[in-house]
């Protein structure tokens, strides 16, 4: 596949990035030396519910477009048809403000062992941020497209990438019609480059990978994308159909015209064969202590222990939190924004007593559905779920195990000679 190749823009790219961050983010390994990915550099950012854009986390595998929004346009295909300019997108439908907890569907792939190929990321890829907008009903409404039944909407981005291949992502109309955003300001500030500028396909409560960068062109069709459906040359289903596919060693999954179940739980436990990831798995995540240093504490003191959870389209339901590598667990306290497709604050006061901790968090979604507690072997697929297990899969996708995302604590007494008055 031309799009797995090294690029050579890759390097200078992240450390213009970096920079124009001000150090919120950090490189994470991609061993195709092709994907830029920067993810946030301290477990801090998953102590606040709000990420500033300086740590939201950053993934694409072409060349970021030299996009001029005066020029750019969104071409509406296949059932539709027509061609919005930015200011069509600004001016002629409701500007609105979603909140989304975008996590990229690699989250955590760096945990599984043996380790799978491509992004090693540990825990650092996810964020919540405001996007602001135009709503995708919108548009698709004044074209006429108001029935979603067995159709998909494909949302294609204008990077450049090897060749004629495009990076092409569907989701259901049901979907598109329900939520999603034509976004053009992030916290409240033009889209930077690297997240998409000047428009970006927003799928609250989704993997970011359905959050297509650089839109341009929207596609109603009856089936997801499949190679030939675009009508264009070189290959365009690569990421749906074959990469982004949740399957066990060896496998080489089916190319699927439709399915019927889009939530990526039920999906994984048996309704689709070798699951799409779409709507994010239950998932939590301590922000604070961060592990970094340690922490002294005075007699009778209390230590908060705080951090996000989230579920998808779905609701955070329960939060638990172990300080003792999961033998007790306690639960913590809900607080905070409570939006559909975001995540929630916890925290839970801690009686920490000196000595070395590890702290651990787990979610259950309001459909009773728990993190499971460690990344199956290889060989273990079909009956992971059921042993309290995340499937390994070839991919490293969705994997939303609490072990892996720990935190050591060393705990010191306060020494009272030391404390000022």
């Amino acid at each position: 596949m031309a799009t797995e190749r090294p690029r050579d823009a890759r390097h200078r790219e992240i450390d213009a990035i970096v920079e124009a961050k001000a150090g919120g983010v950090a490189e994470t390994r991609d061993e195709a030396d092709k994907y830029t990915v920067l993810g946030a550099a301290s477990r801090r950012t998953f102590a606040n519910w709000l990420t500033p854009t300086e740590e939201h986390f950053v993934c694409h595998r072409n060349d970021i477009p030299d996009a001029d929004a005066d020029a750019w346009t969104v071409s509406l295909t296949g059932e539709f048809d027509g061609e919005l300019s930015m200011a069509d997108v600004r001016d002629e439908y409701p500007t609105v403000a979603v909140a989304h907890t975008m996590e990229c569907a690699g989250n955590g792939r760096g945990q599984h062992r043996p380790e799978t190929g491509s992004v090693q990321w540990d825990c650092e890829a996810a964020a919540t941020a405001f996007w602001t907008g135009t709503p995708v009903s919108s548009i698709l409404r004044d074209h006429g497209v108001t029935d979603p039944e067995g159709r998909w909407l494909t949302a294609i981005g204008g990077d450049p990438s090897d060749g004629d291949d495009v990076f092409a992502r569907s989701i259901p109309l049901e979907k598109a019609l329900d939520d999603c955003v034509l976004a053009y300001e992030m916290n409240g500030e033009p889209l930077p480059r690297e997240h998409g500028y000047p428009v970006r396909l927003i799928v609250p409560g989704w993997y970011g990978v359905n959050n297509v960068k650089w839109v341009e062109e929207l596609r109603v069709m009856d089936s997801m994308v499949v190679e030939g459906s675009l009508e264009r040359p070189g290959e365009h289903a690569h990421w749906q159909q074959v990469s982004y596919r949740i399957h066990p060693r060896g496998n080489e999954p089916d190319e699927n015209e439709t399915v019927d179940t889009y939530d990526t739980w039920a999906q994984l436990e048996g309704a689709v064969e070798h699951p799409y990831p779409f709507d994010a798995n239950v998932m939590s995540l301590i922000g604070t202590p961060d592990g970094a240093s340690p922490i002294t504490v005075r007699a009778g003191e209390t230590v908060e222990v705080r951090g996000v959870a989230w579920a998808g389209d779905d609701a955070v339901d329960r939060v638990q939190v172990s300080t003792d590598g999961g033998d007790t667990w306690i639960d913590a306290e809900l607080f905070g924004p409570d939006y559909a497709g975001t995540w929630r604050l916890f925290r839970y006061d801690w009686d920490a007593e000196p000595g070395r901790h590890t702290l651990l968090s787990c979610a259950t979604d309001d459909l009773g559905r728990r993190q499971p507690s460690r990344i199956s072997e290889p060989d273990a697929w079909r009956d992971a779920l059921e042993n309290d297990e995340y499937p390994w899969n070839e991919g490293g996708y969705a994997s939303n195990a609490y072990e892996p995302n720990g935190v050591e604590v060393q705990v010191h007494a306060d020494d009272d000679r030391n404390v000022s008055k």
